[in-house]
């Protein structure tokens, strides 16, 4: 098993260097640029549509809103608040301004994701919608590439038994159990019950829950953390100081904290911002694609809104109640650290993390269960859906009550290569998104 987990480890740092780094980052700015800034510039555009897009008649299963909340129960989890808190326990504060960066130009990424995903979208012989990275390189580009959609395909589907069934249910275990002392076969029982009761009604009622409980979880973390920062208001504009000055200069060691390079704050922010809001991974275009709409650009401003919303808001949240309360230097890591920033700012914080992780990690297991099944169903046609929802659901006791180091190495590895068909076909396709987009927004 340690030679397992020694040899994963050893892809992952090849797979998460430099190479892929720059290629997530690059694909993000070369979109951006060819949108000519489109999507920051459209910010309110988005949202307005977002508002708009709670009712729909247009083709599809579910709503626009109901879409982009399928797309955020899965981004919205441990990674805003472990992943921001690992990323400056490591990195230095200077590693949420990176988040931010790669935030900025993912949004681009999301939105060319949903563009082509509803543009190449097919109807599948129960006569749902379906769509994705597989189809739109199936659909969009010539024969010889199909390979790569079916690579996609087989990642995606391995991927979300790691990153969202049991890493997720293994979190929500552990968390309730530090906290409450609520025993572990428990939880792992319960969370089985609740997920299987969602996820045996299909999509729809997926992103029925999700349309409520998303709003719902992410408004009051917001909250919370607005609250704890409104407890230390005198020392914001010193974090925020601290922050760009760390992302420019590192940080030398203070406190707890054993110190930090550039490139090390900048390969924390990128790698942990693109865990978060998974821009360029190609799992949000896989909702959207059911969306209620005759218009792939119309969907796709809602979807970028997701990358803003997963970072340059929640993600800041924590980052800042972490930096302002003064806890980033005290050599704790992961969630333990976000709970001891937000303790320190209201009374009770702690608990509302924790309430808040196991949240955060029911929803994910949620949207992730779509994800994996559109994977499987391109694989093998609709009679895969089932027996992939039972293995779904047996999955998650036993990551509830498992070690799961292994598994974790395993579910970045399958991210890193999910992520390289995808972004291959983004570039391809390119020219197709920037068309499209100038010819909505000259209608409009």
């Amino acid at each position: 098993m340690e030679a397992a987990q020694n040899l994963v480890g050893q892809i992952n740092h090849l797979l998460w260097g430099a190479p892929l780094i720059a290629l997530l980052l690059g694909t993000g700015i070369y979109l951006t640029l060819g949108l000519a800034l489109m999507p920051i510039r459209r910010l309110g555009y988005g949202f307005r549509m977002l508002w708009q897009g709670r009712h729909s008649s247009e083709a599809g299963q579910i709503s626009p809103f109901n879409a982009l909340m399928t797309a955020l129960s899965s981004t919205i989890g441990t990674g805003n608040i472990a992943g921001v808190a690992t990323a400056i326990a490591i990195g230095g504060p200077g590693a949420l301004f990176w988040m931010w960066c790669t935030a900025l130009v993912g949004m681009s990424t999301k939105y060319a994701e949903a563009v082509l995903a509803v543009k190449f979208r097919e109807v599948d012989e129960r006569g749902q919608y379906v769509g994705g990275p597989m189809y739109y390189i199936k659909n969009g580009l010539s024969a010889k590439w199909k390979w790569l959609g079916t690579a996609f395909a087989i990642f995606g589907a391995l991927a979300g038994f790691g990153l969202a069934n049991t890493v997720q249910s293994n979190s929500v275990a552990n968390v309730l159990n530090d906290t409450f002392s609520i025993p572990v076969e428990l939880t792992a029982v319960v969370i089985t019950i609740l997920v299987a009761a969602v996820i045996l009604g299909g999509i729809e009622r997926i992103a029925q829950v999700a349309g409520k409980l998303v709003p719902f979880m992410a408004i009051s973390y917001i909250t919370a953390g607005l609250l704890v920062l409104a407890t230390h208001l005198p020392q914001i504009p010193g974090a925020i100081l601290l922050i760009v000055d760390s992302a420019f200069s590192g940080h030398a060691a203070t406190g707890g904290f054993s110190g930090a390079a550039i490139a090390l704050a900048i390969r924390q922010g990128v790698a942990r911002g693109i865990f978060s809001n998974e821009a360029g991974l190609g799992s949000a275009p896989i909702a959207h694609a059911a969306a209620k709409t005759n218009d792939p650009v119309r969907q796709g401003v809602i979807a970028m809104l997701g990358t803003f919303i997963d970072t340059i808001c929640v993600c800041t949240i924590t980052g800042l109640a972490i930096v302002v309360t003064g806890v980033w230097s005290s050599g704790i890591n992961g969630a333990p650290l976000t709970s001891m920033a937000f303790g320190l700012g209201i009374p009770g914080g702690e608990y509302l993390v924790s309430c808040g992780l196991a949240i955060f990690a029911f929803t994910t297991m949620l949207g992730w269960c779509v994800y994996g099944e559109r994977c499987a169903e391109f694989l093998f046609g609709v009679k895969a859906i089932l027996p992939f929802r039972i293995l779904w659901i047996t999955a998650i006791p036993l990551g509830a009550i498992a070690q799961l180091d292994l598994v974790w190495a395993l579910a970045d590895m399958l991210n890193a290569l999910m992520a390289i068909p995808n972004l291959i076909a983004l570039i391809l396709l390119s020219p197709l998104v920037f068309r499209l987009t100038k010819e909505y927004f000259g209608r409009n």
